[in-house]
């Protein structure tokens, strides 16, 4: 069952960076020399020229379309990653004296709380860790403090394979942040249930190099005097994400893969293609009699990232290898927990996820 795809590529499990759509990546190499007849490629233009420009808005105005952002909002692409998030959220929002809720139901909602905690007063709202992070709260679970400056989740942890669908309950006063960046433009969401959402574009979106962060402007007057221009979420809006040159080509790209989403039938479409892929692994797993065993709990299971482990750590070193020689790449788990996981982003095709189910079958035939 090797893998025989054009261009000698394999199907992309990674974690990210991660899968982009073919027909992007077509196009990209098509203009690489010559964008629209500029005589130069996009990793050549000034970041002021009209031609720039014409990219950076269509893709803002495109992602606007994607989620029905609207006017109250504003859309910032920055660069630094999740990150920078972790330290730019609560240097923007958290004012002298305040505190704010965090969720902690994975690696990278812990990694944002331990940043924000470095630079004051930070709690803990729930926390998923003593069982394992094998799901996410229900709702009631979590307490958000009414005086807290916001609430913040991570909507879905890419290491331990867990979703929200279904947010907390928060106190109409405390805005919701949110760290989309594993599942951002994966499923349609309300932006206006948020106070602020950001995303990393490596996963389903872009290239590494951009963050995509989506605030209400009235939380822009939060931000306060004296910050890293680079950290400033007031500044960076009010330059339209031109402050300084922006990471360029990788805005390109990702304004293509809004394209191609809005091409597919929006987010609406893309979220249907997701759960049947996820399916159809889990679908293995669930019928392994044991031999595959799920991370998360089914209530709480990812479509984008689904992780599972084998009877050892032998058995998974081989899955991995194995699955590689035939063309099935990136399948190993995040180095702090091991395991085996598959990420089924936006461009990883229905056909991916049929062939590692197929794979799963074949694999525990021979080896359970």
């Amino acid at each position: 069952m090797t893998v025989n795809l054009p261009y000698g590529r394999v199907y992309n499990f990674n974690a990210g960076p991660a899968a982009l759509p073919v027909v992007v990546l077509e196009q990209v190499q098509a203009e690489l020399l010559n964008y629209k007849g500029t005589g130069m490629s996009v990793m050549e233009m000034s970041h002021r020229s009209k031609a720039f420009e014409g990219i950076l808005h269509a893709a803002e105005s495109d992602l606007r379309a994607l989620y029905g952002i609207g006017a109250d909002y504003a859309v910032i692409f920055m660069q630094g990653g999740a990150s920078l998030q972790f330290t730019a959220v609560p240097a923007n929002l958290r004012g002298a004296g305040q505190s704010a809720d965090y969720l902690v139901t994975g690696s990278w909602s812990k990694a944002a709380y331990k940043e924000a905690k470095r630079h004051g007063a930070t709690r803990v709202a729930w926390d998923g860790g003593p069982d394992g992070f094998v799901h996410i709260p229900r709702n009631g679970e979590a307490s958000i403090d009414a005086q807290a400056a916001y609430a913040y989740v991570c909507s879905n942890e890419t290491v331990n394979g867990l979703a929200y669908y279904d947010l907390p309950h928060v106190p109409a006063e405390v805005p919701l942040v949110c760290d989309a960046s594993s599942e951002f433009v994966s499923r349609p969401l309300d932006v206006a249930r948020y106070g602020l959402l950001y995303g990393g574009a490596q996963k389903n979106a872009g290239p590494a190099g951009v963050t995509v962060v989506i605030i209400r402007r009235d939380l822009l007057e939060r931000t306060p005097e004296g910050l890293p221009p680079m950290l400033d979420y007031k500044l960076l809006s009010e330059h339209g994400s031109l402050y300084n040159t922006p990471p360029c080509f990788g805005i390109y790209v990702t304004g293509l893969v809004f394209q191609w989403i809005l091409a597919q039938g929006g987010l609406t479409a893309i979220a249907e293609a997701n759960r049947r892929k996820s399916t159809l692994v889990y679908q293995a797993i669930d019928a392994s009699g044991g031999f595959y065993r799920g991370h998360a709990r089914p209530d709480s299971r990812s479509d984008m990232n689904v992780t599972f482990r084998l009877p050892d750590a032998a058995l998974e070193e081989q899955f991995a290898k194995t699955a590689k020689a035939e063309g099935l790449e990136g399948l190993k788990g995040h180095r702090s927990v091991g395991g085996i996981r598959a990420s089924l982003y936006n461009a990883v095709p229905l056909d991916a996820a049929s062939l590692l189910a197929d794979f799963m079958r074949e694999f525990q035939r021979r080896n359970g």
